[in-house]
C-alpha cells in the first residue's frame, strides 16, 4: 500500500485518468462498430461516411495517448480496405 504523500496522490491520478481514458476506448469502439455494423449492411455509401467519421475518433486517440499509432494504422487499414471491397 501507497505510505509517501506522492504515492497517494499518483494512486487518485491514475484512478481518475483510468475513468477518462476508458470513456475514450469507448467511445472509439463505438464509432469503429458503426462502421462495421454499416459494413455488414453492405451500403457503401453509409460505410464510408461512417469511417469518415470514425477516422478523426481513432487519430484523436492516439494523440491523447490510449492508442498506440500502429494500432490505429492497423485498424484505418483493414476498415478501409472492407468499405472499398463493397
Amino acid at each position: 500500500m501507497a505510505n509517501t504523500p506522492q504515492a497517494k496522490k499518483r494512486i487518485r491520478r491514475n484512478d481518475r485518468r483510468a475513468e477518462v481514458n476508458g470513456a475514450r476506448v469507448s467511445r472509439i469502439r463505438g464509432f469503429v462498430k458503426k462502421v462495421e455494423t454499416a459494413i455488414e449492411g453492405g451500403d457503401k455509401t453509409v460505410a464510408q461516411a461512417a469511417l469518415k467519421e470514425a477516422q478523426p475518433e481513432l487519430a484523436r486517440g492516439v494523440a491523447r495517448g490510449v492508442m498506440h499509432k500502429n494500432t490505429f494504422a492497423r485498424k484505418m487499414s483493414r476498415l478501409s480496405k472492407r468499405v472499398s471491397g463493397l
